[in-house]
């Protein structure tokens, strides 16, 4: 990877295709909730690949191209959400013939863990979402928010706290068959 990396930051556009190739899925799954469109996550990372393109030179440590990429698009996601404030969405519901498509990743489909993430507010809910959609730690989310990592630990537990709570009032018919893909299962109690 790290070599691919390098010839991307050499100009080999190849080597660039493959890195976005590699990381759309990851890409996808912040943006998503991030951003209430498919038409807005899909201006997000065109954005977040144009902007990478362009700067990828500019990275020093190739160890956290990662961390980068899901910085600048989290920053595109913020100028997307700024633009729209004035819009209101509709909640976009799957047919049946895209349920096909999509339902590779149960995660994603996951209808309860969207409702229940809608309680938490922004900072939390990306927290949650760096955290156990991208599996990313908590120093990585530090720098991908350029926050300190102790205010990223807080966050994250005062998060679980929050579900908890939310659990234990009795608004726990979300919570069934609630989890957050592979063997990943929610630790409320």
């Amino acid at each position: 990877m790290e070599l691919m990396i390098k010839r991307a930051q050499k100009g080999d556009k190849e080597a660039f295709i493959k890195l976005m190739e590699k990381y759309t899925q990851d890409m996808y799954k912040v943006a998503k909730f991030r951003l209430n469109s498919e038409e807005d996550i899909g201006d997000a990372i065109q954005e977040t690949i144009l902007s990478a393109y362009k700067n990828i030179c500019m990275l020093k440590n190739t160890n956290y191209f990662k961390t980068w990429l899901i910085r600048i698009l989290i920053n595109k996601c913020n100028d997307i959400i700024a633009n729209n404030k004035n819009i209101v969405y509709v909640e976009e519901y799957y047919e049946s013939s895209i349920k096909d498509e999509i339902s590779q990743d149960k995660f994603e489909n996951n209808i309860a863990f969207k409702e229940v993430l809608e309680k938490l507010s922004e900072a939390y809910r990306t927290v949650i979402v760096l955290y156990y959609v991208n599996g990313f730690n908590t120093r990585e989310i530090s720098e991908i928010l350029n926050e300190k990592e102790g205010t990223i630990k807080s966050r994250l537990s005062r998060a679980r706290e929050k579900l908890r709570e939310f659990y234990l009032e009795g608004n726990n018919e979300n919570f069934s068959n609630l989890y957050l893909g592979g063997n990943v299962k929610w630790k409320l109690i």
